[in-house]
């Protein structure tokens, strides 16, 4: 598992941690039922505060990214498809937004935009 903290960003290090291990367990990178390093480890390997890495992993926890077996510490919880396919749709609406500010400033009509996307899906269907 690898995490970079970015001290000059504006958001915050716990804010990191979670997406960067959430990001992680959905490409594949993290797989199901693997164990995550201890909190304490993590939080020395990253020189950061054990709350801060504290928070994180509760937060993945409380989204169903985690789960925890008392004693012997935190694992990838099982995929969920349902969490899956909603955080793509978000992804794709966030995307579609952009798409239509875009297409603003280059005066693009709704048909332009879906000849674009046809002829990218061409041979998909």
């Amino acid at each position: 598992m690898h995490i970079l903290i970015d001290n000059r960003s504006g958001t915050p290090i716990y804010d990191q941690i979670y997406s960067q291990i959430k990001s992680q367990i959905i490409s594949g990178s993290l797989n199901e039922d693997e164990m995550l390093p201890s909190i304490r480890g993590l939080a020395k390997d990253l020189r950061i505060s054990f709350i801060t890495t504290k928070r994180a992993y509760e937060e993945l926890e409380k989204d169903g990214f985690l789960y925890t077996v008392p004693g012997k510490g935190c694992f990838v919880a099982p995929k969920n498809v349902e969490l899956l396919r909603e955080e793509n749709l978000k992804k794709i609406e966030d995307h579609i937004d952009e798409i239509i500010k875009l297409a603003a400033t280059c005066n693009l009509s709704k048909k332009d935009i879906i000849e674009m996307i046809n002829f990218g899906m061409e041979g998909q269907e």
